[in-house]
């Protein structure tokens, strides 16, 4: 007797499924057999998720921040800018006394707040293109290459009153990272 006879009469002890047992195996039904339950889990986790993502942005856990504020480079940028001063801070705020001083003066001096929008505006700009050009130099020497959307990483992170800064800011005015 040789190998394929001797193969053939073992033979794995069933017979070979077919095709219908098969597909009947494989099959799951595409919504849980208890739906209220499994909504209720499903949102519960979603809960769960939220409340770690917002304490990670009070904290700065990097675990569970959101993927745009995770990372070794996205943590020093923020933590560069939180500890400058910067124009920005107040940005906001003093566009908006600008904008309300211009409604409530008369039509002469209207244009000349007008004006000091602007020039608030470019200060602003330059204030940012000075930061940034500072910090891709640092970031570069430190992590190699610059993370691609960094600049308007920084931009949104300078044009936010530090308070309202999500993550928070982690250290004091002038305490710079290495």
């Amino acid at each position: 007797m040789n190998s394929s006879e001797a193969a053939r009469a073992q033979g794995k002890g069933r017979p070979t499924p077919t095709r219908k047992e098969r597909e009947a195996a494989r099959k799951r039904p595409l919504v849980p057999d208890d739906r209220k339950m499994a909504k209720q889990k499903e949102r519960e986790a979603a809960r769960e998720a939220r409340v770690r993502q917002n304490q990670a942005m009070q904290t700065g856990d990097d675990r569970y921040l959101p993927v745009r504020d995770r990372g070794h480079q996205r943590r020093f940028i923020r933590d560069y800018v939180d500890a400058r001063f910067n124009i920005g801070d107040y940005f906001i705020v003093i566009l908006l006394v600008i904008f309300i001083l211009g409604l409530v003066m008369p039509l002469h001096i209207q244009q000349f707040t007008i004006y000091v929008m602007w020039i608030f505006i470019a200060i602003w700009l330059l204030d940012f293109f000075i930061l940034w050009r500072k910090l891709k130099k640092l970031v570069i020497e430190k992590f190699g290459s610059a993370e691609a959307g960094s600049g308007m990483y920084v931009f949104n992170r300078v044009m936010m009153i530090r308070r309202l800064r999500m993550p928070k800011p982690q250290v004091k005015r002038g305490e710079f990272p290495s």
